[in-house]
């Protein structure tokens, strides 16, 4: 769109963005069209303040990202925060595929995204098969070096979060839930955990955990499930396995998410997206088209007929 960019990159994952400008300087693209700036979160805030910055793009928590919006609420801002995903597995759904696909969805990237799966609802009368069929899975997955490409699942991002993941586990345990596979830390990885018997309020559940740790709960009726995806502080991304269409657009209509992927997790997505969430999972929608769209204002003309 002709608009040069600065980048604040995170804190503790600089090089990206930094390689990304060393490629992009080598293009023919005008000198500070890109530029990246890793600086603190207090630089960054009088960044957001600076009226030169006309837009501003946020990914993180929902707390820093709420807090920058309110610095200048007349700037233009996309917010992409956190997200704590929920995916319905219905008794008509191919239960190995949504097998394989949570245990997908839940662990890649150590569950370190904002759209991994973290809270499973299953019906109660294929649960158990279902619960068998993920355990198996999960407990196939590879943890070790992610630049092993054999490898599934690497470490946390770093001690502190390893600390969190734990003690919210822990936490679970304690006020009742079980463990049917992982619940252990071998540091720096936590090994991939799924756990049944939850509650709404434990931080496993109400949270982002941003872990590889998923719950797995039981419903009787879809409208159930669909009422405790929505239980939730945050919107992002849902999935739903079910081979019925109306229940399908059913989901579609009643969740309050940015995006329903049916029949697959909610981990799911592809650029050409509309992607962004709702309630505390952010503000606005990125996406090739939709980023350009948030990045720019729409100027109309009007030609009027001049009389002769």
């Amino acid at each position: 769109m002709g608009a040069p960019i600065v980048v604040k990159p995170a804190t503790a994952t600089p090089l990206g963005a930094l390689a990304l400008a060393e490629a992009i300087a080598e293009t023919d693209l005008p000198s500070g069209m890109y530029s990246v700036l890793p600086v603190s979160s207090g630089r960054a805030e009088a960044m957001v303040r600076d009226e030169r910055f006309r837009k501003v793009s946020f990914t993180g928590s929902s707390p820093v990202g709420w807090k920058l919006k309110g610095l200048d609420p007349r700037k233009r801002f996309t917010l992409e925060l956190g997200g704590n995903a929920g995916v319905i597995v219905h008794s008509d759904a191919d239960l190995d595929h949504a097998a394989a696909r949570v245990a997908f969805g839940g662990y890649y990237q150590a569950g370190q995204s904002c759209i991994a799966v973290q809270r499973v609802f299953v019906q109660s009368e294929i649960y158990d098969d279902f619960a068998s069929r993920l355990v198996k899975h999960v407990e196939g997955l590879k943890v070790g070096d992610p630049l092993d490409p054999s490898v599934d699942v690497g470490p946390l991002i770093d001690p502190g979060a390893l600390d969190r993941v734990a003690a919210w586990v822990d936490e679970a345990v304690a006020g009742g839930a079980q463990v049917l596979c992982g619940g252990k830390r071998e540091d720096p990885f936590y090994l991939p955990t799924v756990l049944a018997n939850t509650s709404r309020e434990m931080k496993v559940r109400c949270e982002e955990v941003f872990g590889p740790v998923t719950t797995l709960d039981r419903y009787e009726t879809f409208e159930e499930a669909l009422a405790q995806v929505n239980d939730s502080t945050f919107g992002l991304q849902a999935g739903v396995f079910t081979r019925d269409l109306e229940r399908a657009f059913l989901a579609h209509r009643e969740l309050e998410v940015g995006g329903v992927i049916v029949n697959d997790v909610s981990a799911f997505r592809a650029d050409q997206m509309p992607y962004g969430g709702s309630k505390d999972s952010g503000f606005g929608r990125e996406g090739l088209r939709y980023a350009m769209e948030e990045m720019t204002e729409p100027r109309i003309m009007v030609l009027s007929n001049l009389p002769l």
